[in-house]
């Protein structure tokens, strides 16, 4: 499935009426979901963010863009953000199954439409730029609203659709595609806005102008085209400025950090936080604005685990919220990861109502006359505790006192074991699901020829995806089976008896799961497929058991009784 996203900036953050009607304007598009709606009083500014497939995204875009011109007067406006119009900008971003230059078109046709219909001027920018010197938001949007009838003028700046003139409520618009972009505000303890720019042009990728003699009274230096020199800032995919909010009685960096694999949010903060100390100020916390991917919290988490000479295979939650913590990003308001991670918000309703539930629950409805979960999903949950359990000890070994020098070791060991613990998880729905779809297949119609032969494919298909299930089930178990192998050798001693009952419980996984293709490949043992499967499965079974034995005859050799002195004294 194709999946854009957008996030349009309205030049509104005050009035909720105004904000609700452009919110629903996007609602009633069909197939879009609004994900968040994210209003500054002190900006005067709302960032919405919805997705959908791109056609419905399109046209969700113009109806928001359309709202916001008939509702917002930026002859009216004012508000600590740079702005240039009721729309300032609205960015296509590809989230899954297509491409950026099918999202730059996208762009296009928005822009085009808003041009000719709602008679806005409209700058196209980023990956839809339609030339290098108006890919930049900032360079466009330079003079804002009050310089924009001026700017109009220049022929470098004619708008790419659209009337040549100021719309004078709406202003003027930007529209393009990009990569996603985190906006990011870093809290500091201080009011003033020139202390906290200071520490924004240290750190932007553009820097600060140089000067001659004096860093900051100096004249500026130019080049041979008469612009002005800069000296480049620390961090490279950022664009930050310092300004001062009112509502929370604070300077804050506004960043947008426009790749986050070249600078993830936490070598921000850090950065931030060292150029403020080098200047007397303290960063106090930070600010989401928008969504976040869920991978730049979870890798914030292991990096300030790893700074605290922690491991970092710990679950996805506590990743979650070390990050936030370290990130001060609940400093001014709550922050709520299922409504500001991205993944968390587009993800469709939970297909998985096995694993949430209680314990005692998954036993009676195991335990009753339906016919599913079954020995598939018992396996499948025989092996995620084992991987459980190997993680424990991985962790437990991490803080053994002396061992610091090999926390990296068993931090490594411990985040291999989450990885496995939570594919062996989504495995116990899953097995549910494989039997299901068997039985959707046998209810297809069968009245004609076709219909026959096509049932019998889908029966086929069915089947052999039920084959697949528990053979992936018995990889993994593999898996589990080396990391408690790692742990019974190099893990604490200890706990020598939580890794054994690991390589156990991985070894219910295998052969439960064993059982499961087997099981499924009866009345299928002409299809070469499901042949390969069966001996695929046969060899990783023996394999496997032959690995497991080695290890459990450790754990005997440990755990067996030591001669003991019979004369206590």
């Amino acid at each position: 499935m194709q999946l854009l996203e957008c996030v349009p900036n309205f030049s509104e953050g005050r009035d909720p009426v105004i904000i609700e009607k452009i919110a629903e304007a996007i609602r009633k598009v069909p197939e879009i979901r609004l994900l968040d709606i994210d209003p500054g009083k002190a900006t005067n500014r709302t960032v919405m963010t919805f997705v959908g497939p791109p056609h419905a995204v399109e046209e969700a875009a113009f109806q928001a863009i359309a709202t916001a011109a008939q509702l917002i007067r930026m002859d009216e406006h004012t508000g600590e953000h740079p702005r240039m119009g009721a729309t300032d900008v609205c960015p296509f971003i590809p989230i899954s199954g297509m491409s950026m230059d099918e999202a730059v078109a996208v762009a296009k046709r928005v822009a085009q439409r808003v041009g000719e219909n709602l008679e806005i001027p409209v700058f196209l920018y980023e990956k839809a730029a339609s030339a290098p010197y108006r890919a930049n938001l900032a360079d466009i949007r330079s003079g804002e609203y009050e310089g924009l009838e001026e700017k109009l003028k220049d022929q470098r700046w004619q708008p790419d659709f659209g009337p040549s003139s100021l719309h004078a409520g709406a202003g003027a618009t930007v529209i393009g595609a990009r990569n996603f972009l985190v906006a990011y505000n870093i809290n500091l303890n201080t009011t003033s806005v020139r202390r906290a720019n200071s520490v924004a042009f240290d750190v932007r990728e553009r820097g600060r102008v140089k000067r001659t003699g004096n860093p900051i009274t100096g004249e500026i230096e130019k080049d041979q085209n008469g612009e002005p020199v800069y000296i480049p800032g620390k961090l490279k995919s950022v664009k930050a400025i310092g300004w001062y909010i009112e509502e929370y009685g604070i300077a804050q960096i506004s960043m947008n950090l426009t790749d986050i694999d070249i600078t993830p949010v936490h070598v921000a903060f850090d950065a931030v936080c060292e150029s403020a100390d080098s200047r007397g100020l303290r960063v106090t916390g930070s600010e989401l604005v928008g969504l976040i991917p869920k991978s730049a919290l979870i890798e914030a988490g292991k990096y300030f685990l790893k700074k605290q000479q922690r491991s970092r295979g710990v679950d996805e939650k506590t990743l979650m919220h070390i990050a936030i913590k370290s990130l001060g990003l609940d400093e001014l308001k709550p922050f709520d990861p299922k409504k500001k991670v991205i993944e968390y918000l587009i993800e469709e309703e939970q297909q998985a109502p096995l694993v949430q539930m209680s314990l005692d629950a998954f036993a009676d409805l195991t335990a009753s006359e339906a016919p599913a979960p079954g020995g598939g999903s018992i396996a499948a949950f025989a092996g995620t505790m084992g991987a459980a359990l190997a993680t424990m000890v991985a962790n437990l070994s991490a803080h053994k006192r002396g061992w610091d020098d090999r926390i990296d070791y068993f931090s490594d060991i411990a985040e291999q074991g989450q990885v496995l613990k939570t594919a062996l998880l989504k495995q116990v729905d899953e097995d549910t699901a494989a039997f299901n779809r068997i039985m959707d297949a046998f209810q297809l119609p069968q009245g004609t020829p076709a219909e026959k032969t096509q049932r019998n494919e889908a029966i086929r298909t069915a089947t052999l995806g039920a084959m697949q299930t528990p053979l992936h089930v018995m990889e993994l178990a593999q898996k589990v089976v080396g990391l408690a192998g790692e742990m019974v050798r190099n893990g604490m001693k200890s706990s020598m008896s939580d890794a054994g009952v690991a390589v156990h419980c991985a070894l219910t996984a295998l052969h439960g799961a064993h059982l499961n293709v087997r099981i499924n490949a009866r009345g299928m043992a002409e299809d070469p497929q499901a042949a390969e499967m069966l001996a695929s499965a046969a060899e990783l079974a023996r394999a496997t058991q032959v690995q497991a034995n080695a290890i459990l005859q450790e754990v005997d050799a440990w755990l067996a009784p030591k001669e003991t002195n019979a004369s206590m004294g």
